[in-house]
């Protein structure tokens, strides 16, 4: 086995010169006519330490800036994780790891607790149960609503990239003072004037009550945040913007409390019982309502006055310019059944949303349509060590492009500590592996990165202690015998010189003549000593080790 088996493709999680790796070829293609090469739903899969996490960068900057993967790779990697970091502060990335307790309710949607605070002190609450999306759901509905919005060339009024909607009541349901001045003249009011302009910490609201709405009014409204007037339970009569911080009007009797507001639809009677998940609206002056979307506030909107939202104003880019890129890190721990449920069909990307094939499930806690639109790619890694590939979900492996990272010794070229080669010593250490177990369980080289800026003998020696020989034992299951070949221990006469020193055992001196049938001939004990002396490591290396057999 030849070193270069182990140089199909690899990254480093340290360093930004290893972003000159290769990449196989696609195992399928499905990318569009567009100008990146890599397909809408990829796993990086490999052993640890093979820069599959690091990776995982670059390809969400190609897919966004739409370029090929080996142009994004040949740049800086300090520069592309500055535009990663921006993509990712536009929600244009999202990232999440599975693990055992993973389920369908985080990912796409599930029923939670939902507590609704009264207009009081805070003291007493509503508990009730609502149906909330999953962080993937989330995702793909922030996808499609800029897919929207610039198919249509749908005007911004001034919110800002993920609004949140609020309900206000505005002195009461029905026609009253207050709801007609507010629309008039481009504000919302509440009250609790008692308390006076300022509202601190230190304030007491015993009295009068009302410190969550306040608290919503005053700090955790923003501007370009959505407000729909409540005007009954089930209907409100406005829509706008929030344009302005939170201001004291003392010119007014009552409702001294005032946000300005860029009112884009007025005096309407929208019921929007069902957009709310069959929810009412509670007596709360403010909260968020977190069952209705800004697609659903969109279409509200088209509804009164149609060329509101398509005439004019700033647009959003572009369909084929908006690209969301999701990463599922560890995506092998997950239960991929129980998590993807009805999207395993969804993410192919034939089914997608706006293709001829595309088609929409329908979810069931919200009885809703969902589809995974065209502009979301799918980034998974995944540890061979973990769980092979072969054991995945059929369903799952069918829907992804695979592109394996394996161990490349040639990026610790030049590397060398008290003379000894580093890239000579992983490739031995790994084709050793996969003679005795598999080239699934190989050395990562990301491992060793720490000794391109401190090639000492303390840093090798930690790195061995704590990193390699661990995951050693975790590989072999303990057999330290196999171990001691990986590490050529069999090839040092010096015991003093072993990484695992193997010491006979006398069983009759133990045990007389009692049958315990023992398997193993020798104890082992691991040598912390040997970690950081360099003649201990040389026999890991053939053209540097002894000849000698274990005895």
């Amino acid at each position: 086995m030849q070193e270069s088996d182990f140089a199909l493709f690899a990254a480093s999680d340290e360093s930004e010169e290893l972003a000159a790796a290769a990449v196989p070829e696609n195992s399928f293609d499905d990318t569009s006519t567009s100008g990146t090469d890599i397909p809408l739903n990829t796993i990086l899969y490999g052993p640890p330490g093979t820069g599959k996490t690091y990776y995982t960068v670059i390809y969400a900057v190609a897919i966004i800036e739409d370029k090929e993967l080996d142009t994004v790779r040949s740049e800086p990697y300090s520069e592309v994780i500055k535009r990663y970091n921006r993509y990712k502060e536009n929600h244009q990335i999202a990232f999440t790891t599975f693990h055992q307790s993973y389920g369908y309710e985080e990912f796409i949607e599930g029923i939670k607790p939902d507590v609704l605070d009264d207009d009081s002190d805070g003291s007493s609450s509503e508990i009730r149960y609502k149906v909330s999306s999953g962080i993937f759901k989330s995702f793909c509905e922030r996808a499609r609503q800029a897919t929207a919005a610039s198919a249509v060339q749908v005007k911004d009024f001034g919110m800002n990239s993920l609004p949140n909607i609020w309900k206000v009541s505005l002195e009461g349901t029905g026609d009253n003072p207050t709801r007609t001045e507010c629309l008039k003249n481009g504000h919302i009011r509440i009250g609790w004037d008692e308390y006076k302009e300022k509202i601190t910490d230190q304030t007491d609201f015993s009295a009068y009550g009302g410190k969550n709405p306040l608290n919503a009014f005053i700090n955790r409204m923003q501007i370009g945040d959505v407000v729909l007037s409540c005007y009954s339970a089930s209907t409100i009569d406005a829509i706008g913007v929030i344009t302005g911080d939170y201001e004291w009007h003392n010119e007014y009797k009552q409702y001294k409390r005032l946000r300005k507001v860029n009112w884009i639809v007025k005096n309407i009677q929208e019921n929007i019982l069902e957009s709310n998940g069959g929810v009412s609206m509670t007596l709360s002056t403010v909260y968020r309502m977190s069952n209705i979307t800004l697609a659903d506030v969109y279409r509200m909107i088209e509804k009164y006055s149609p060329k509101a939202v398509h005439s004019g104003g700033t647009s959003h880019a572009s369909p084929d310019e908006t690209r969301y890129v999701f990463i599922i890190d560890e995506i092998n721990r997950g239960n991929i059944s129980k998590i993807f449920g009805e999207l395993i069909t969804l993410i192919e990307p034939s089914k997608r949303e706006g293709q001829p094939e595309g088609i929409l499930a329908l979810l069931p806690y919200s009885q809703k349509p969902f589809g995974v639109p065209k502009n979301v790619y799918l980034i998974g890694t995944m540890n061979t060590a973990d769980r092979s590939v072969t054991a995945l979900d059929t369903a799952l492996r069918r829907r992804f492009s695979f592109r394996e990272m394996l161990p490349d010794p040639k990026l610790l070229s030049g590397i060398s500590v008290e003379g000894m080669s580093i890239q000579e010593m992983l490739a031995t250490m790994n084709q050793r592996i996969a003679v005795l177990y598999d080239r699934e369980h190989t050395i990562g080289h990301s491992y060793f990165i720490p000794l391109k800026d401190d090639p000492s003998m303390d840093t090798l020696g930690r790195i061995f202690e704590d990193k390699v020989f661990p995951l050693l034992q975790e590989y072999f299951f303990d057999d330290y015998q196999k171990i001691r070949l990986i590490l050529g221990d069999n090839r040092k006469p010096d015991s003093a010189k072993q990484f695992i020193q193997a010491e006979p055992v006398n069983y009759t001196a133990l045990f007389g003549n009692a049958e315990i049938g023992a398997e193993e001939d020798c104890l082992y004990r691991i040598n912390s000593a040997a970690f950081y002396d360099p003649e201990a490591y040389l026999s890991i290396c053939l053209s540097q080790g002894q000849s000698e057999d274990e005895p």
